[in-house]
């Protein structure tokens, strides 16, 4: 899944090969200029989009896109529910 998280976030910052040494600690907010509050919401909703699930704006905090690992169990918790 982190693959795929991944893959999502370089398509959706358009990040190209900067992702590719993206560990689950690699700090994201705050850390990727490109990840402003408007490009919070097309990532989320290319997470909806291509794991099938609906994210509630409330479910959202600086600390889902602490890390790529945070994102992460986010994202797989909500492929669980």
């Amino acid at each position: 899944m982190l693959e795929e998280v991944k893959a999502i976030l370089a398509d959706s910052l358009q990040l190209a090969d900067r992702t590719a040494d993206f560990t689950a600690d690699t700090p994201l907010l705050g850390s990727l200029p490109e990840l402003d509050s408007f490009a919070v919401v097309i990532v989320v909703t290319a997470l909806e989009d291509h794991f099938d699930f609906v994210v509630d704006d409330d479910e959202i905090s600086a600390d889902t896109f602490a890390t790529l690992g945070t994102l992460v169990e986010f994202v797989d918790g909500k492929c669980q529910a």
